[in-house]
């Protein structure tokens, strides 16, 4: 039997297992980002935008076991195989699993871009408002900005995803932009 908590309990788990604000934040905006996704794929955005907001819940607590602690946690829970396949692997260089869903392959493809969009919004008066695509490709060349962010790791989820980099990053900017995270 699987199992999904709603959202209010998936945040309750949020803020029991993170406790760096950034870290919090960065989940609901990977949340968002997939929440819109599953429209777009006509999936369940209850699954979706819960994956994104638990898919880094262990990495505060046990950052050099993550995402081994959850994935054990999920089981234990019985949330549904697809979200434990997303979280697995969306570190699929540490598990060694492979994408086989488009969850997955969305997670991968918008967990770090989310970061680098969060970073870039920061140097922006306006922050998301207003940001275009073209800028953010540049700042994305660009491997002193934002220095710990996977570029290889985002592109890999968008070719997975198969999607236009700039249209994913155009989603993605609509989504922040049109959203009040807190």
């Amino acid at each position: 039997m699987n199992t999904l908590p709603t959202k209010e309990e998936a945040l309750k788990l949020l803020e029991e297992h993170v406790k760096d604000d950034y870290q919090k934040y960065h989940a609901k905006m990977v949340a968002l980002g997939l929440e819109f996704y599953a429209g777009k794929y006509k999936s369940d955005p209850q699954l979706w935008y819960i994956t994104g907001l638990l898919h880094d819940i262990d990495y505060f607590e046990y950052p050099d076991q993550h995402p081994t602690e959850s994935l054990k946690w999920f089981k234990e829970w019985e949330y549904p195989e697809e979200l434990i396949h997303a979280v697995a692997a969306h570190y699929w260089k540490k598990t060694n699993e492979m994408p086989n869903s488009k969850l997955a392959a969305t997670l991968i493809a918008t967990d770090e871009l989310a970061g680098f969009l969060y970073a870039y919004s920061l140097m922006r008066p306006t922050g998301f408002e207003g940001m275009e695509a073209s800028s953010v490709k540049k700042k994305f060349k660009d491997k002193t900005f934002a220095a710990k962010i996977d570029r290889e790791e985002i592109l890999f989820g968008v070719n997975n995803l198969g999607i236009d980099f700039t249209e994913h990053v155009n989603n993605l900017i609509s989504v922040y932009k049109d959203t009040k995270i807190n």
